[in-house]
């Protein structure tokens, strides 16, 4: 997220509360338990009102599932040039959204992380988030092609651009998040600029060998 000195007062004393509200429901999730934590305990442990509990988060799952990296990645996806390709400046601002990130910061990420892995509920509730994600990422593509958002041409983009994110951050929730996960979905999306050409190319044969002609067996 944005360094707190570019942002006024009144923003940074809601990324701060924000913050706070996160961190403690962490903490009381391990202390106690995700089933057992209730949104009054999180409000209190965090100095807040049960109403500005629910004006940062809609919900208890929230907590977990939400932060705010898809809103600094948005911001810098429409700060960037128009003359440079989607998926370079998506890799441009997926660095700028994530390269700042605190070890405070990775540390609660490695713990919601692990929670969606183990909480039911929470498990069930990503699928939606998923779907938020989906429309995020559709609308910044077709704002930089300046396509309607039901191109099939966006709609072909994002699916790549999502699948390719999802499969690296599938990965990163089973190893607990790493701390070079920046440089993984940078080089996922690379992957993805270059049609992934080098997983195309056809096996090199066995020292010596032919290929075979086609419709025949090799002995």
């Amino acid at each position: 997220m944005p360094p707190e000195a570019e942002l006024g007062l009144r923003e940074r004393k809601k990324v701060r509360t924000r913050s706070a509200i996160q961190h403690h429901a962490l903490r009381l999730f391990r202390e106690q338990g995700y089933e057992a934590t209730t949104v009054s305990q999180i409000a209190e442990a965090a100095e807040v009102s049960e109403s500005t509990f629910f004006r940062y988060f809609g919900s208890k799952e929230a907590v977990v599932l939400e932060d705010d990296f898809d809103e600094d990645l948005a911001a810098l996806l429409r700060s960037l040039p128009r003359e440079l390709s989607p998926i370079p400046a998506l890799r441009a601002a997926v660095r700028g959204a994530f390269g700042g990130i605190t070890p405070t910061e990775l540390e609660d990420s490695r713990q919601r992380a692990a929670m969606i892995f183990a909480v039911p509920e929470l498990r069930a509730a990503i699928a939606g988030h998923i779907v938020g994600t989906i429309g995020l990422v559709s609308g910044l593509l077709a704002e930089r092609l300046g396509r309607p958002v039901d191109d099939l041409e966006v709609r072909a983009l994002t699916g790549a651009v999502v699948g390719t994110l999802m499969a690296v951050t599938m990965s990163e929730l089973e190893q607990g998040l790493r701390s070079d996960f920046v440089e993984r979905m940078d080089a996922a999306l690379g992957q993805l600029e270059t049609g992934f050409a080098s997983l195309l190319d056809p096996l090199p044969l066995p020292s010596g060998g032919t290929s075979p002609p086609s419709g025949e067996e090799s002995p």
